[in-house]
């Protein structure tokens, strides 16, 4: 039985126990990287997580384990409060997957340097922890409601500045970020289309498609009677 109490050890062990090779085929199919794996669904791993509950020393043993299933477990038991800017980049370093970043990218919205975070990794030419900055300002966008507007519109020219890197983890974020963005509010709204009508109409392929596709959604009456 696992709880509350549980060792970083005792949880690998009970992962090690629910280990599906069938599931680990499925998982590849949509890119998640299974090199270490065991083949375990997030739902089932969100459970455990809500039944262990944070604790910070154990999550950093679970992320030490480079298991793909402990390391989410540590994203979802970390304590945003207890995480350095040091500490994140650590943990940064060792993004290998597009779906461990977006995980990690809702932990780390709630930490009190994510806004510096955004800028750092932006700036990083490794493939996931650029992918990481855009992962954040999508998901702040729905998930840090007190958040000023202002924000996100001041980085509109960090998604135009990196809407032709065109590597696929990247762009399929930037393109993310530059949605949301425009789905948050009115405001919001009017800039982000602007944006992604210039980058329609770049020459670069990686920025038209960027740009193409975030109109195709923010052009939606739908969406766009949604908004706030």
């Amino acid at each position: 039985m696992i709880g509350p109490s549980s060792t970083a050890a005792e949880l690998i062990a009970y992962l090690r126990s629910m280990r599906s090779e069938k599931n680990m085929a499925g998982m590849a199919r949509y890119g998640i990287v299974t090199d270490n794996a065991l083949g375990i669904g997030n739902p089932a791993l969100r459970q455990i997580a809500k039944v262990i509950g944070p604790k910070q020393a154990r999550a950093e043993e679970l992320w030490a384990s480079g298991i793909r299933e402990a390391r989410l477990l540590a994203i979802w038991t970390f304590v945003p409060a207890l995480l350095s800017p040091d500490d994140i980049r650590r943990l940064a370093a060792d993004f290998n997957s597009w779906e461990v970043v977006d995980a990690a990218a809702d932990l780390l919205t709630e930490t009190p340097c994510w806004r510096t975070l955004v800028d750092d990794f932006a700036a990083d030419d490794r493939e996931f922890i650029r992918r990481t900055a855009f992962a954040m300002i999508a998901g702040a966008t729905v998930h840090n409601k007190n958040e000023p507007d202002a924000t996100f519109l001041e980085w509109l020219p960090l998604i135009e500045r990196h809407a032709n890197d065109p590597r696929n983890f990247v762009k399929k974020a930037v393109n993310w970020a530059l949605r949301n963005t425009g789905k948050r509010s009115h405001a919001c709204h009017a800039a982000a289309v602007l944006l992604a009508e210039k980058l329609a109409g770049e020459s670069d392929p990686t920025a038209r498609w960027i740009g193409k596709d975030a109109l195709r959604e923010l052009r939606d009456p739908k969406r766009i009677a949604k908004l706030q």
